[in-house]
Order: C-alpha cells, then sequence, then structure tokens
C-alpha cells in the first residue's frame, strides 16, 4: 500500500498520469533510472532533455505492478475493489502509454522517455525490451518492437546495445551509449519468451552464454557493443564491475525463458524451447510455493515433477 501511494502521489510529479524523476540536489543523479549515466537518456540528434524525464521503462514496470498487485488484492489481501482500481489504473496507463510514446516513423518504436516539457525523447534504446517484458506492448506492435532490437544496429552478435548505431551519441564503449549489459539483455530475453518470440529470445541466450566463456564463465556489468562479426571476441567494458549482482542473475533469467518455466495455481507449469546448442537442461531443488520440484527439458518437450520434502 505504501508503494502504491508512494507511485500515485510522489512517483507522479505533476498528474499526469506517469512514474517521472528529477533530482532536488546538484549533488545527485541527473538520471534516476537503470541508465542512470548524465547521457544514459538522449535525444536521437544527441542533445540532453530536460528533467523531470518519464522514461518508458518505469510506466512498463508501474504498468506490470499494478496488475500483478490487482491478482494479490483479488486474491489473499482480500481487496476486490482496490483490484479493480488498480486494473482500471492499469488499463488507463496502457492506453494513454501507447499513444504518448509511440513513434511510428524509423519502423515504428518506443521513445525512451518523455522530457519535462513533454517531448517524446526519440533515441532507440534496449528499454523496449523492458516494454516487452513488462507486457505494456500490445500485440499488434511486438513485431515492430522485436524487428528493432534484433535489427544489426542494434544487436551486436553478443546481445542487445543499450543505443542503436543509428543514434548520433553512439558508442561502442559508452557506459548507456551501445555497450551490452547481461541484465538488460536477460529482462529483452523474457519479454520476448512472452511474446512468443522464443527463437529471437534463445539467441539472446546463446550469446549470453558464449561472451560468459570469455569472461571465465562470469558475466560482467557491461561489455562493449562492437560487433561480434568484425572481431570475433567480446571486447570488456574497461571498469565493468565483476561480479555484480545484476549480471550474476543473468543465466538464470535466460534459463527461465528458455524453459518457459512459469507459477501457475500452485505449480510450476513448462513450456521450453531449448536450442540445438544445448540440447537439454535439468534442474532439481527447484523451490516453488514452499516445495522443491524437478524440472527436465529437451527441445521442446519436458517435465516437472514434485520432488519429496
Amino acid at each position: 500500500m505504501a508503494a502504491l501511494r508512494w507511485i500515485d502521489d510522489y512517483g507522479d510529479r505533476d498528474g499526469d498520469g506517469y512514474v517521472e524523476y528529477a533530482t532536488r540536489s546538484p549533488q545527485g543523479l541527473g538520471n534516476q533510472c537503470w541508465r542512470d549515466s548524465p547521457d544514459g537518456v538522449c535525444f536521437a540528434d544527441g542533445r540532453i532533455p530536460v528533467l523531470p524525464l518519464a522514461t518508458s521503462d518505469l510506466q512498463g514496470y508501474t504498468y506490470d505492478a499494478k496488475l500483478r498487485l490487482a491478482e494479490l488484492f483479488d486474491g489473499p489481501l482480500g481487496n476486490p475493489t482496490l483490484a479493480r482500481r488498480l486494473r482500471d489504473e492499469a488499463n488507463t496507463l496502457h492506453e494513454r502509454f501507447n499513444r504518448d510514446f509511440w513513434i511510428e516513423e524509423r519502423g515504428g518504436y518506443y521513445a525512451v522517455a518523455l522530457d519535462g516539457d513533454k517531448n517524446r525523447v526519440d533515441s532507440k534504446t534496449s528499454n523496449m525490451g523492458h516494454l516487452l517484458w513488462s507486457g505494456i506492448v500490445p500485440p499488434q506492435r511486438a513485431d515492430a518492437v522485436v524487428r528493432q532490437l534484433m535489427s544489426p544496429d542494434m544487436f551486436s552478435g553478443w546481445g542487445i546495445r543499450t543505443l542503436s548505431r543509428e543514434e548520433r551519441l553512439y558508442n561502442a564503449l559508452g557506459y548507456h551509449l551501445g555497450t551490452v549489459w547481461p541484465h538488460d539483455n536477460s529482462i529483452a530475453a523474457l519479454g520476448l519468451a512472452r511474446y512468443g518470440y522464443r527463437a529471437e529470445s534463445n539467441r539472446i541466450s546463446l550469446a549470453m552464454f558464449a561472451a560468459a566463456e570469455q569472461f571465465g564463465h562470469r558475466l560482467p556489468e557491461a561489455l562493449s557493443g562492437f560487433d561480434r562479426e568484425r572481431l570475433l571476441f567480446a571486447v570488456p567494458y574497461p571498469t565493468a564491475c565483476s561480479p555484480q549482482a545484476w549480471a550474476a542473475g543473468t543465466p538464470l533469467a535466460l534459463i527461465r525463458a528458455m524453459l518457459g518455466l512459469n507459477p501457475v495455481e500452485g505449480r510450476l507449469a513448462l513450456d521450453p524451447d531449448i536450442p540445438e546448442e544445448l540440447g537439454r537442461i535439468a534442474a532439481s531443488r527447484v523451490r516453488a510455493f514452499g516445495q522443491q520440484w524437478e524440472v527436465e527439458a529437451v527441445g521442446r518437450s519436458g517435465h516437472v515433477r514434485l520432488q519429496p520434502s
């Protein structure tokens, strides 16, 4: 309840229905989304937008949170009136977001943000993968979003770049200007799988696993956005944290995307699509619903078994 109140009373600074951020101190970070470098959110022509910013990923997270909380209030939290309100708010956000953030030009894509003057910040970024993960993308637009993410300008061969090569500030070694972030890619992989783009999701997973081999099987915070076809090896980002919690969680998310593993009504549901390069995935002692489960999958077949306690 406190989180919901924060979203509505503090996150939405001007009552326009979007969660925004702006530092109140000259010492604070200008960008307070995951793209938190000074130029992490920029226009296609290189301009830096004015604050406050309503970034696209934050709207997707809010949409997802309200729908998930509605499930809880319909169920164990026992407040169906609030559940209906949350679903209505999520549906309104879905409609407004898809009106205000969608850019039809350049193949169709979502702006990375609305700036303080409500202008669309029109650079193509990996944030679109977060939108697929959240479910805020209508099915009829998913194809265009996937094409953007997997285009040569955004997919380096090692993963999706944070910023498209088409944009003026693109830099293969820029922190959020063209590097490849494993955690960012894992969210995109889950989003692609959610919309049924399993081959594209697997392509990201296999690229990440190949990169991990070059880093002692420990994915760093970020790696460069140089083309895999040109260099044949993954160029490290010079000051990447390693280990890093986001990157450490990446393989688990990629495995889940390939397994299509989800909790459904008290049990684990499996919808696998395991690429031939991996062959088989098996896991035991997977904890869910207070019990332990065994999971195994080959190709598009598999099973989930409850393990004795």
